[in-house]
């Protein structure tokens, strides 16, 4: 087999699969809208359970569904069986996945599931199988062939049990009002999280680590404060330590250009007035965005009276995954 029949047999799987999701289409129906509503009125948590290869997808739906804002997590069948139907309630939506519709694992645990009140969904490959007829809702996921050409080892059909999974997920989702912040709470140690929840304050310099003169000092006493506190500016502040303006590396090059001494000038003849700043409580995000758009490489924050409370730069917000 050379490498031109390794790629058809690449994309023929592909396109097997492709024609199977695009089948399900006429399948977000009135079935499909039941089963959301059931989820969305779910006073417990929904609980997946699946065997073999429809309990990995059904641990990804489980999953999905509880980054978004849907409670659930998985339970395996066999499991169930012994001991873990504690773990389902009569508050408890039930979603079970089989191929078939005639998996022994979970057709032993549908009757105590039906005893305890839990309503029940079933995603089946067979809409007469005895799962389907039993559950409260049936998702027909059936397709016309799996993708391996021995028509055994499930392909299209976990693929389309996912993407259904997925539709239910999505679709609770927006009608929850879930948004993106709502995503980062459950996911505080990815970069999205990182990126929604952390504020200014939580990574800005503070007190001695300000790099900061005051508005008499030289441009000498200025470029030492830079050197010390290593982060490319000073802010120039006065008395009453109000914020007066700025000195970047980007304004020592300017001013060697215009052949300024630089151990007689003073600091005040040559920052840069009216510079952009922050507030220590907005989004570490939305300061990378100020900077981005201002072409800058450090921003000061200051308070609502305009007084200096802190200093990051943009090594800062790579350090903290911002970036």
């Amino acid at each position: 087999m050379n490498n031109d029949d390794l790629k058809k047999l690449g994309l023929a799987v592909i396109e097997t699969e492709q024609n199977a999701i695009e089948a399900l289409k006429p399948r977000i129906n009135d079935d499909f809208v039941q089963a959301c509503q059931l989820l969305l009125n779910c006073e417990g948590r929904i609980v997946v359970t699946g065997m073999g290869k429809s309990g990995h997808i059904g641990s990804k739906i489980a999953a999905t569904l509880a980054s978004t804002g849907s409670p659930a997590f998985f339970v395996h069948p066999g499991e169930a069986s012994h001991g873990d139907l504690g773990m389902i309630t009569s508050k408890d939506v039930v979603l079970a996945l089989s191929n078939s519709g005639e998996t022994a694992e979970l057709l032993t645990i549908i009757p105590i599931i039906k005893r305890l009140g839990a309503p029940l969904i079933s995603m089946t490959g067979n809409a007469r199988s005895s799962l389907a007829q039993e559950a409260n809702i049936n998702l027909d996921v059936q397709v016309e062939k799996e993708a391996c050409p021995l028509g055994l080892a499930p392909t299209s059909s976990t693929t389309v049990t996912l993407v259904m999974g997925d539709a239910l997920a999505v679709a609770c989702l927006e009608a929850r009002g879930f948004t993106a912040e709502d995503f980062a709470l459950s996911h505080p140690g990815g970069s999205l999280g990182r990126r929604l929840l952390l504020h200014v304050a939580d990574i800005m310099h503070r007190g001695d680590d300000i790099p900061q003169v005051n508005e008499n000092a030289s441009l000498r006493d200025a470029l030492l404060e830079m050197t010390r506190k290593k982060l490319g500016m000073t802010a120039i502040v006065d008395s009453d330590n109000k914020l007066l303006g700025i000195f970047t590396d980007g304004d020592l090059r300017r001013t060697l250009d215009k052949n300024i001494d630089v151990h007689s000038a003073g600091i005040s003849d040559v920052m840069t007035r009216n510079c952009k700043t922050v507030k220590q409580n907005i989004l570490a995000a939305e300061a990378l965005n100020i900077m981005e758009e201002k072409k800058i490489n450090a921003i000061v924050v200051v308070d609502d009276n305009n007084r200096l409370t802190g200093a990051i730069n943009m090594h800062d917000l790579l350090r903290a995954g911002v970036v």
